[in-house]
C-alpha cells in the first residue's frame, strides 16, 4: 500500500509526494543518530560469502541492567581512583619520614600540634614539628580524595538519591561528632577521640544504609566506603599513637592499617574497569589454594617486619622505648617467611605463564617487587639500617601487597569474560 501511495501522489499530487520524501529523509537522519549502526562485517558480505544475513540490524542502544542502564564510570572517577590509591601509597612514606628523622613527637598534642596552636611553631619544634605536620596534613589530602571518589561512586552507581542519602547522613555523622565534642568536654581533658568514635559510628551506619539502597555495583560502593571510614580511623588511630607517646605496638598497627587501604584503593581500581555480575574463577583450584597460602606467607613477613621495625631503633624519638624483642633475632625471623615467599611466588609465575593464565603478568609484577624487597631488605641490614632504605623498604612492602590484591582479583572473573575461554573446549569435545 505504501508503494501504491507513491505513485498515486506521482502523478496526481508531485508536491505532496516530496513533502512525503523530505519527512521521511529526515526521520531516517534522526534514527540514524540517535540509533548508530553496529560496528562489525557488512551483512550482505556475510551472505555472499556463505553466511546468514540478519533479517534486522539491532541498534546500538546503552545496555540496561534491572530496567536501568548500565553503570558507566566517567573519567573523572578514574583518575581520582587514581589519585587516591598513589595518596594512599605516599602517606606510608611520609609516616615513614616521621618515624625515620624522629619527629614522631614534633606535635606533642592532637588534634592540634602543641597546646597553644593548630600548626608547629617553629622556634619550639624545630624542623620535626614541620615533618610531622606535613604528615597530618597528607591526612587531609587523602580524606579528600576519598570522600571524592565515594561521592561520584555513589552517583554513578546509584544515581541522585544515593547521593543525597550519604550528604543527609554526613551531615548527621558531622552533628553527632558535635554532640559526642559537647558531652565529653564536660567529662574528660580529651575530648576530640569522643568526637572522632561518633564520626565513626556514624559514617559506619551511613554505608550500611548507602549500600541496602544501592541498585548495583554494591562492590564499588562497599570498597569506596571501606576507604573513607579507614581514613577516618587512621587519624583517631594517629592521635592515640601520639597521646600514647608512640607505643610501638600501636605504631605497627597504625603502618599496618595504612597497608590494607592501600590494597582496598588497589582493588577498586581493579573492579572499577570489570562489568558487575557474577564472577566465575580463570585458574585452577591448585593454583587458588597456593595464591592464598602465598598471600598467608606474604602477611608474615609483613608482621614479623613489624616487630623488626618496633624493636629497631628508628622509634620516632630517641626518648621512646622499644617493644623489648631483640632485633637481631627478629631480623633473621622476618627473612624466613620472606624467602619462603619469594619461592611461592616464583612457583606461582612459572605455572602461570606454562599454563597461559589470565593473572600471568600481575605474577610477574609482584615477583619483581618481592624480588627488590629482598635485596633492600638485606642490603639495609647490612648497612646499618639507613634511614633511605628502611623507607624504601616500608613503601615496596605496601606495594607488593597492592600486587597480590590484583592477582588475587584476577583470578576470577566476570561471567561474559570468561565464557568464551571455555568455547574451543566445548567444540573440541563435540
Amino acid at each position: 500500500m505504501p508503494l501504491v501511495g507513491l505513485i498515486t501522489n506521482a502523478f496526481f499530487a508531485p508536491k505532496l509526494l516530496a513533502v512525503h520524501l523530505a519527512q521521511s529523509a529526515r526521520i531516517a537522519t534522526i534514527r540514524f543518530y540517535r540509533f548508530p549502526l553496529t560496528t562489525g562485517p557488512c551483512p550482505r558480505a556475510q551472505a555472499r560469502a556463505g553466511g546468514h544475513m540478519p533479517d534486522t540490524i539491532a541498534p546500538a542502544v546503552p545496555s540496561m541492567r534491572n530496567g536501568r542502564p548500565a553503570v558507566r564510570i566517567g573519567k573523572p572517577l578514574r583518575v581520582l581512583a587514581w589519585l587516591s590509591f598513589l595518596a594512599e601509597v605516599i602517606i606510608i612514606g611520609t609516616g615513614g619520614a616521621v618515624r625515620l628523622t624522629g619527629s614522631g613527637l614534633g606535635c606533642s598534642e592532637w588534634p592540634l600540634c602543641t597546646p597553644e596552636s593548630l600548626v608547629p611553631i617553629y622556634g619550639d619544634q624545630g624542623i620535626h614539628g614541620i615533618i610531622e605536620f606535613g604528615n597530618r596534613t597528607m591526612t587531609g589530602v587523602v580524606g579528600l580524595l576519598a570522600i571524592a571518589v565515594l561521592l561520584l561512586t555513589l552517583h554513578a552507581v546509584g544515581g541522585r538519591r544515593s547521593l543525597v542519602a550519604a550528604l543527609w547522613f554526613a551531615l548527621g555523622g558531622i552533628v553527632t561528632g558535635v554532640i559526642c565534642f559537647g558531652i565529653a568536654a564536660l567529662l574528660v581533658d580529651e575530648p576530640f577521640a569522643f568526637f572522632s568514635v561518633g564520626l565513626i559510628l556514624a559514617t559506619i551506619v551511613g554505608a550500611v544504609h548507602s549500600l541496602r539502597i544501592t541498585p548495583e555495583r554494591r562492590d564499588l560502593g562497599a570498597l569506596a566506603w571501606i576507604v573513607l571510614i579507614g581514613v577516618v580511623a587512621q587519624a583517631f588511630v594517629g592521635g592515640i599513637t601520639v597521646l600514647t607517646g608512640l607505643n610501638p605496638f600501636i605504631v605497627g598497627f597504625h603502618y599496618a592499617s595504612s597497608l590494607v587501604l592501600v590494597c582496598v584503593t588497589a582493588a577498586f581500581l581493579v573492579r572499577m574497569k570489570e562489568p558487575a555480575g557474577a564472577r566465575v574463577s580463570v585458574v585452577p583450584r591448585w593454583f587458588a589454594i597456593l595464591s592464598h597460602v602465598t598471600g598467608l606467607a606474604l602477611a608474615v613477613t609483613i608482621f614479623f617486619g613489624v616487630l623488626t621495625t618496633g624493636s629497631g631503633p628508628h622509634s620516632g624519638d630517641a626518648n621512646v622505648l622499644r617493644d623489648g624483642f631483640d632485633a637481631t633475632v627478629l631480623a633473621h625471623v622476618h627473612s624466613w617467611p620472606g624467602y619462603i615467599l619469594a619461592v611461592l611466588v616464583a612457583a606461582l609465575v612459572i605455572s602461570a605463564w606454562v599454563l597461559r593464565l589470565q593473572p600471568r603478568r600481575w605474577l610477574l609484577v609482584l615477583v619483581v617487587a618481592i624480588l627488590v624487597q629482598i635485596g633492600v631488605g638485606i642490603w639495609q641490614a647490612r648497612e646499618g639500617l639507613p634511614e633511605i632504605l628502611v623507607g624504601i623498604h616500608m613503601v615496596l612492602a605496601a606495594l607488593s601487597a597492592a600486587a597480590y590484591t590484583v592477582v588475587v582479583l584476577k583470578m576470577k572473573s566476570p561471567v561474559a569474560a570468561a565464557e568464551p575461554a571455555e568455547e574451543p573446549e566445548h567444540s573440541a569435545r563435540a
